[in-house]
């Protein structure tokens, strides 16, 4: 049975992901999730340059993604990045059912005053996505690499 691992990072592809996520979930195909993406053809390749050969790139609006994703078109191990919490969110809303959410990186900019960790800046919004996230069933954990220890976000925002 393939595996689906979706997580937010704003940052997309890197390091961590390269070299962790792929092999941990020993990955066939990276989909990004991202319209702002989807639409820049710089960042595209960009992004291509940097997944790892033999695994298969898929940048998709969150429109395509919810098809791609709910239809059992994912037929490999899959790691789904989102660039924030929204995306998640639409997806949800759509539809999608995601056991589980990995928060790996959200860095810190203006307005996003609650830090959980070294890497995971959240603004009131953020929060309230959590909440919602969470509410519809989903499992949600903090974690930068396979090898951290998951922080329990639903625990940390709640104080």
């Amino acid at each position: 049975m393939p595996e689906v691992l979706f997580r937010v990072d704003d940052r997309l592809i890197h390091g961590q992901v390269v070299e962790a996520w792929v092999p941990y979930l020993k990955a066939d195909e990276i989909v990004v999730v991202s319209d702002e993406i989807a639409a820049d053809e710089l960042r595209r390749t960009i992004m291509r340059f940097s997944t790892p050969e033999g695994v298969e790139l898929r940048i998709l609006t969150v429109s395509e993604s919810f098809a791609y994703l709910s239809g059992g078109a994912a037929r490999l191990n899959t790691l789904v990045l989102l660039p924030g919490l929204k995306e998640a969110v639409e997806l949800i809303t759509r539809g999608l059912t995601m056991r589980s959410l990995n928060i790996g990186g959200m860095h810190y900019s203006a307005g996003k005053n609650f830090s959980i960790g070294k890497a995971i800046f959240l603004s009131d919004e953020d929060r309230l996505h959590l909440r919602s996230i969470s509410a519809a069933g989903v499992q949600l954990e903090g974690r930068g690499v396979p090898t951290d220890r998951p922080i329990d976000l639903v625990e940390a925002i709640a104080r």
